[in-house]
């Protein structure tokens, strides 16, 4: 499974079957863990996101309420979103996507983070806009726009969508 950007490459070599200038790809390595999965980009990303959603919670809940709809907006979405960052993060690093094929995991991963990053981009503008100088406030919508941030780079290098446009020969 790649942990990067979703591109296909195909080409054909000139030379002979077995002058390959590029050494094969290593095969999965055995055992419960993907070792790979876990030094990858992506990995990274994933704990990233769930430390500034963690330490945003922290600050949110540690402080003195301003609006008490606010403060519990942002905590429901911080914690919904770590748990499913943490449920990916998990099924990619013991390839439990390998045994549960039924669902299109990537796809899964995607509306996850399309919809999770627009909530948490909402609750941390509610929270900024209700702290009222609280500084566990403050610094909880920080922690959170950093969180909506690094959702949205993992949207970005994950899921790259470039238009080219092939030529026919049916015209011709």
């Amino acid at each position: 499974m790649s942990y990067g950007a979703r591109v296909i490459r195909t080409g054909v070599s000139s030379g002979s079957p077995g002058s390959s200038s590029c050494p094969p790809p290593p095969g999965p390595e055995p055992g419960l863990l993907d070792g790979g999965y876990a030094r990858s980009c992506s990995a990274m990303l994933k704990v990233a996101q769930m430390i500034s959603l963690l330490i945003g919670f922290i600050c949110v809940k540690n402080s003195p309420w301003t609006s008490y709809s606010a403060s519990i907006y942002f905590e429901v979405v911080t914690m919904c979103d770590l748990i499913m960052i943490l449920v990916f993060y998990f099924v990619y690093l013991f390839r439990a996507y390998r045994m549960l094929t039924c669902i299109s995991w990537p796809l899964a991963e995607l509306l996850h983070y399309l919809i999770g990053t627009l909530l948490l981009l909402i609750a941390s503008i509610v929270t900024a806009s209700k702290s009222y100088n609280s500084a566990g406030l403050v610094a909880g919508a920080t922690f959170g726009f950093l969180a909506t941030f690094l959702c949205a780079l993992s949207i970005w290098l994950s899921y790259k969508i470039s238009c080219i446009t092939q030529s026919t020969d049916a015209a011709v």
